[in-house]
C-alpha cells in the first residue's frame, strides 16, 4: 500500500513533468499563472516548484516579466539514450515542416506499457485542426497508432496482449478479439495504419512506423485530421512513408523532396 509520502512524491513528479510538457509544444515562456490555469494547480506550490527548477538550472527566470523559460540543460535531458534522428533534431524538424505543409496536427507516438502515448505534437494551422496534448495517453487498442505499435511485438504477443486488454476493458469498451488481431496483422505487414485517431473523438489518423535500430523502442509518426476532411489520404500516406524512410539507419539524409507527393496532390 502506498504511503502518504509516496503519494506526495508522485504528485510532485507529475507536476514537474507537466511543466516540461508545457514547454514541449509551442510555449517558449510561462508565468506561474500560466501553469496554474493550464493544469489547475495551487499558485503557492507552483511558484515553489518553478523556483526549484530555476535553482537546478532547468529554467531561466526573467526578473522583468516574471516569466520562466527553459535552459539548454532541459533540452538535453535524456538525449543520449534517444535515436540519432531525435538527438540531432531531424525528426522534430520534419514534424514541424509536415504540419506546416499539411496544415494538420502531426504527432509522434510511442508504446508505454499497454498504452500509446503522445511524445510530441506539431500543431496544424487549419481552422478546426485536431488538438492533441503532449503526454496524452490511451490504451493501445483505442487508436490506429496504438495497434500499429502493438503489431511490432509480433503476432503471438499481439494476440496475447489484445486478449488481456479485452478481458480488462469495461463492458462498453469490449471489442472483437479476432477482428483486432487481423487489423494488427495487416498493419504489421504494411508498416502503416489509417484509421481512428483515438485520444479525441471525431478524428482520423494516417500513421507510419519510424525506422529504428535493433533494440530501440518502436515509434510511430501520424498526421491527425478531422473525420470527413478533404485531405488526400493516399498522397498523405505516400508523403509520410517517404519522409519516415529518411530516418532509416541506412538511408541517405536528404529531406529536400519530403513533401513532393503531397504537393502534387493539392
Amino acid at each position: 500500500m502506498a504511503t502518504g509520502l509516496d503519494s506526495n512524491r508522485t504528485k510532485i513528479a507529475k507536476r514537474v513533468i507537466e511543466v516540461f510538457d508545457y514547454f514541449g509544444t509551442t510555449n517558449k515562456s510561462a508565468t506561474v499563472m500560466d501553469i496554474v490555469r493550464r493544469y489547475g494547480r495551487p499558485q503557492s506550490s507552483t511558484s515553489e516548484l518553478l523556483a526549484s527548477l530555476v535553482e537546478m538550472g532547468l529554467l531561466y527566470k526573467d526578473p522583468m516579466t516574471r516569466s520562466y523559460l527553459p535552459t539548454p540543460r532541459l533540452a538535453t535531458l535524456g538525449g543520449a539514450a534517444q535515436p540519432e534522428f531525435i538527438r540531432d533534431g531531424r525528426l522534430y524538424t520534419y514534424m514541424d515542416r509536415l504540419a506546416q505543409s499539411t496544415r494538420q496536427t502531426v504527432a509522434l507516438f510511442g508504446m508505454v506499457g499497454t498504452h500509446t502515448q503522445v511524445f510530441r505534437v506539431s500543431n496544424g494551422a487549419d481552422d478546426g485542426a485536431v488538438a492533441l496534448e503532449q503526454g496524452d495517453s490511451e490504451v493501445l487498442y483505442a487508436s490506429a497508432a496504438g495497434l500499429l505499435l502493438l503489431s511490432t511485438l509480433g503476432q503471438e504477443q499481439t494476440k496475447k496482449t489484445l486478449w488481456r486488454l479485452n478481458s480488462e476493458a469495461a463492458q462498453d469498451q469490449k471489442f472483437v478479439h479476432a477482428e483486432y488481431c487481423e487489423r494488427a496483422a495487416t498493419y504489421r505487414q504494411q508498416g502503416h495504419a489509417v484509421g481512428q485517431a483515438g485520444f479525441v473523438s471525431g478524428a482520423q489518423a494516417t500513421t507510419a512506423l519510424v525506422p529504428v535500430s535493433a533494440g530501440e523502442r518502436p515509434l510511430a509518426l501520424g498526421v491527425i485530421y478531422p473525420e470527413g476532411s478533404t485531405i488526400g489520404t493516399e498522397a498523405l500516406l505516400e508523403t509520410l512513408r517517404y519522409g519516415v524512410s529518411q530516418f532509416s539507419p541506412n538511408a541517405m539524409r536528404d529531406l529536400s523532396n519530403d513533401f513532393a507527393p503531397f504537393a502534387r496532390a493539392v
